[in-house]
């Protein structure tokens, strides 16, 4: 272990707790704001037009997506790396990327998985960032959104529960920002859903947590992924996905 992780693992807990917050932040210049990932179509269509259709989406989105493909990848860094299956690891972020129906999207979770990868190799160069980084130079490993805050959450000493359940709530934090530029919701009404929404993102981290991440993976929001595909096809946007 090189002298440099030494360092940082035995830095103060609340050090590292600071900087895994940092990675959850919604101004964390990833690109999320850029995607709505097909909320901007059930927006246009009339589908979701009050707080109450978006937190309804939201929770169906953690609960059938986020949580049991998302998450699932958070959780293969912390099941694989330890005794260095790499292969597994690299298969299980192909295996949730390709669950992606809609183009779109998973051109979206990879540029953002890129962006977070180049950001904290700059803010954190004394982190391992091997063999991650010869794989994706070698297209062995996509490299997506969730597989890189999971390898970078490991580093940081973030715990599985917490690393997970933090992904999951940047996810439902950047849908609730989207649905802010998109609907008629203030600050103050969108702060008040991301509060009302936290039971269920520990429930639905709590119901996937069990699954295995390369035979259990599911998503199961159809309605969703049309969305997804015809975002393309809107005739103005404001988002790229």
């Amino acid at each position: 272990m090189g002298r440099g992780i030494r360092a940082m693992l035995q830095q103060p807990s609340a050090a590292l707790w600071l900087s895994y917050v940092q990675l959850l932040d919604s101004a964390l210049p990833i690109g999320g704001f850029s995607h709505s990932f097909g909320l901007e179509t059930l927006v246009q269509e009339g589908i979701i037009r009050r707080p109450a259709q978006l937190k309804q989406y939201i929770e169906t989105m953690l609960s059938q997506s986020w949580a049991p493909i998302d998450a699932l990848a958070v959780k293969a860094v912390y099941v694989y790396s330890p005794d260095e299956q790499w292969d597994s690891l690299w298969r299980a972020d192909q295996m949730q990327h390709v669950q992606r129906a809609a183009a779109e999207t998973r051109e979206g979770v990879v540029k953002m998985g890129r962006r977070l990868y180049q950001l904290a190799r700059s803010i954190y160069p004394q982190l391992m960032w091997e063999p991650l980084q010869t794989a994706l130079q070698e297209r062995r490993c996509r490299g997506t959104h969730p597989l890189i805050h999971g390898w970078v959450s490991r580093q940081l000493q973030v715990p599985l529960d917490m690393a997970a359940e933090g992904y999951l709530y940047a996810c439902t934090m950047t849908c609730i920002n989207s649905g802010l530029r998109l609907m008629s919701i203030g600050q103050t009404e969108g702060q008040r859903l991301l509060a009302e929404l936290t039971p269920a993102i520990a429930q639905a981290w709590r119901e996937a947590r069990h699954l295995d991440p390369l035979e259990d993976g599911f998503g199961c929001t159809p309605q969703a992924d049309i969305a997804m595909m015809r975002h393309e096809a809107l005739y103005s946007r404001l988002f790229m996905s």
